[in-house]
């Protein structure tokens, strides 16, 4: 079996500026790319195709992907759910059933993915998912992989370092009423109460709403310490830290999940998001993390998003897994070798599959992350984070 390292993975990154190999009767090879595009979502779904079409770059420039003694070109086709599940059904359709995609980059959003399920397992096709909820893993469906850390596994380690660190106690928090909203909601009660302080005031909203005045001020009033921001999308984020500062709000604002820093100063400016404390999935000074990020900017002409590394580092073990399988076809063989890959060296460092204990299924992707304090509109790296605990 091949072995993964670290020099491996910069010099396969150095691949995408140098010039294609011919590539002779290839066969082509369709990755689906289901994400959200438009709206609120659309930083986190752009970071997360851009990722599978940098990982398909790089293989048809090395002479395409060598499967079973044959080559083939990889071709992301793109459609976006505009973070809607009846959207997501109709997108889920279309690539399972005309374009005949057996592998899927998506959803962003925890409703659409329950949506989609019933489409794809049923028809054996292989999704990495963003979507937080716990229900999008377990063992009943076995084609679904997720290969971020969400709230459930890295909200307790941060919450713990914050309130003991940062002195917080009683912290407010605005979730989207609907399935990530309420999923991160429930995660997020538990972990603070644990940590020894209240999550004391929880407002719901529906995802359009932009005038968050009302709440802020009601949430204002009752004497918080802290508003955490875990749970909305980059610019609902940023419009929420905004106003909060307009209306005087000169305390801590933390997010503890869902990367999204370069986007919410965006939108605030980085007078409101000084000293701000942000969950970061990515070390910046990682060398393997480094070139990803300056391969994504030459590309795009545009920072990544947090989650695009891991999105990059599913589609590369997707690929490494029809290696190991011998098919692309196979579905079924493909997904027990993704299973077995361990100490696989990605962008984001070695990564593992974990998760049975909490979703009945080892199909949740392990790796490190961190606690930021965002200084002059960019993060400063202030502890590391395993599951076990932050430092």
């Amino acid at each position: 079996m091949k072995k993964h390292t670290l020099a491996g993975l910069i010099a396969a990154l150095s691949i995408a500026a140098a010039p294609q190999a011919h590539a002779q009767s290839q066969d082509t090879l369709t990755l689906g790319a289901l994400v959200t595009l438009s709206g609120a979502g659309a930083a986190w779904g752009q970071g997360m195709k851009n990722a599978a079409e940098i990982a398909a770059d790089q293989v048809n420039k090395a002479g395409g992907l060598e499967v079973g003694g044959k080559k083939y070109q990889v071709k992301v086709v793109a459609y976006d759910d505009k973070y809607q599940a009846n959207e997501a059904v109709t997108v889920a359709n279309r690539l399972v059933f005309e374009d005949k995609v057996k592998y899927i980059i998506g959803p962003v959003g925890s409703a659409p993915v329950l949506a989609i399920q019933p489409i794809t397992e049923k028809n054996g096709v292989i999704l990495m998912t963003l979507g937080f909820t716990a229900k999008a893993l377990a063992a009943d469906k076995p084609y679904t992989f997720r290969p971020n850390v969400t709230t459930a596994e890295v909200s307790q380690p941060q919450i713990d370092w914050l309130v003991k660190h940062e002195g917080l106690k009683k912290v407010g928090a605005l979730f989207p009423n609907d399935e990530t909203g309420q999923q991160i909601a429930q995660d997020l009660t538990g972990a603070y109460k644990k940590a020894g302080a209240d999550l004391a005031i929880k407002e719901f909203f529906e995802r359009d709403r932009v005038d968050f005045v009302p709440m802020l001020t009601r949430m204002l009033a009752s004497g918080i310490d802290a508003i955490e921001l875990d749970g909305n999308s980059p610019a609902t984020a940023g419009m929420i830290v905004k106003q909060a500062r307009e209306l005087g709000y000169t305390g801590r604002i933390v997010r503890t999940g869902g990367p999204a820093t370069q986007e919410i100063v965006n939108v605030a400016g980085k007078s409101a998001t000084q000293g701000m404390f942000v969950h970061t999935p990515i070390d910046p000074e990682l060398a393997s993390t480094k070139a990803y990020a300056a391969l994504y900017a030459a590309k795009y002409k545009q920072p990544m998003n947090g989650f695009s590394p891991a999105f990059y580092d599913g589609t590369n073990l997707l690929f490494e897994a029809m290696r190991r399988a011998g098919t692309v076809t196979d579905t079924d063989k493909v997904r027990k070798e993704l299973e077995k890959i361990s100490g696989y060296e990605g962008a984001l460092g070695k990564l593992n599959w974990t998760g049975k204990a909490m979703y009945g299924i080892d199909h949740q992707l392990d790796a490190p992350f961190y606690v930021a304090e965002v200084v002059d509109g960019k993060e400063v790296i202030r502890a590391r984070c395993t599951v076990a605990g932050c430092q």
